[in-house]
Parts: structure tokens; C-alpha cells; sequence
């Protein structure tokens, strides 16, 4: 398969949120999740799914730090994209190593899409004992594909049903350093 480079396709790229816009949602998103952990007698598990949510992770921790939360941290990898634009079966790559029973664990990832990954993610962690999962993402897609039991209980952006990348988002494993969110011109 001849995968176009970057470059080519940010010439015709939508920027549909650039770099401060995402800074002000992460701020608010810290926000929100202040209030839901902030007299508990341990930090949450803050647990990065990884290569995604990196860079939104990243930012969140600073964000909550600098309101005071500690937080524990860990990461997972689990994809069912694997470089590719559509999912398949679900891969882990790694599993964290922090055990889980009776935690609180904050997911947090890049975008929730139609939701499989997360999904199979939230059940592994309660399955490990977790006592509270709550997820955390920087991206919402708008649409109606998205599956039973599965939500963001944080969110920073809503994008259009279209392929998108940037600020962890990858196309075919490019552009996710891009501090904006873009889309593929249509």
C-alpha cells in the first residue's frame, strides 16, 4: 500500500482546533476532574493509553498538578488500528503493571471514537478490581456508531465524522507531534 507522507496531506488538511484551543479544553477538563478526586486518601491510577493519548496525558498531568492532585501513573498499549486507518481486533502490546484492586483509574486516550478500544480496556481494569474507572479524552467524534456501555466521563473537543489527526492522532502513524487537530480535506 502507497501511503501518502504528511506532507501531502496537510495541504489539504482542515485545522479544526489549534493548539490553544486544545490547551484551554485540557485545562478544563482538569477542571472537572479536580472535584471528583480531590479528598481521596490515594492518588488515582492515571493510566496513558498509549501512543495516542501521550501528548494529551502529558499536558492533563501538568494540569492536575498544578491543581494539586497527585496522581500514580502507568500505561497501556492496546490498538486495533496498528498504523492503519480502520480497527480490527483489539492487540495488547502492554499491559500495566500497577496492581489495580480497590483503585480508582483515570483512562485516558486521545479519542473516543465508536468506543471498542476503551470499552475492552475499562472491563480489563475492573476485571483486575479496579473500584472506579472514568475516562478521560481529549476528543469526542460526533456520531452515532458508538458502542453500548462505553462513554467519556472527560472531554475536551468534539470533531466531525471524518478522519482526523494531530496532537496524538495518527495518519498511517504520521502527525501525531502536530500541536493542532486536524482533518482530511474532504
Amino acid at each position: 500500500m502507497n501511503v501518502p507522507k504528511l506532507s501531502e496531506i496537510l495541504d489539504t488538511a482542515e485545522l479544526l482546533f489549534d493548539r490553544d484551543e486544545i490547551e484551554d479544553a485540557i485545562e478544563e477538563i482538569a477542571d472537572a476532574i479536580l472535584p471528583d478526586y480531590a479528598d481521596d486518601a490515594q492518588p488515582p491510577l492515571f493510566l496513558t493509553v498509549m501512543h495516542g493519548g501521550l501528548p494529551f496525558a502529558g499536558q492533563l498531568a501538568f494540569a492536575l498538578g498544578e491543581r494539586g492532585l497527585d496522581l500514580e501513573f502507568d500505561y497501556l498499549h492496546a490498538t486495533r488500528y496498528r498504523g492503519s486507518t480502520t480497527g480490527s481486533r483489539l492487540a495488547w502490546l502492554h499491559r500495566p503493571a500497577t496492581p489495580m484492586r480497590g483503585r480508582r483509574v483515570l483512562l485516558v486516550d486521545d479519542i473516543l471514537d465508536e468506543g471498542h478500544t476503551l470499552k475492552a480496556v475499562k472491563y480489563w481494569c475492573e476485571d483486575e478490581g479496579a473500584s472506579d474507572v472514568r475516562i478521560a479524552v481529549l476528543a469526542t467524534k460526533a456520531h452515532d456508531r458508538c458502542v453500548d456501555g462505553i462513554c467519556a466521563d472527560y472531554l475536551g473537543v468534539e470533531v466531525p465524522d471524518r478522519y482526523v489527526f494531530g496532537y496524538g492522532m495518527d495518519f498511517h502513524e504520521q502527525g501525531r507531534n502536530l500541536p493542532g487537530i486536524y482533518a482530511i480535506g474532504e
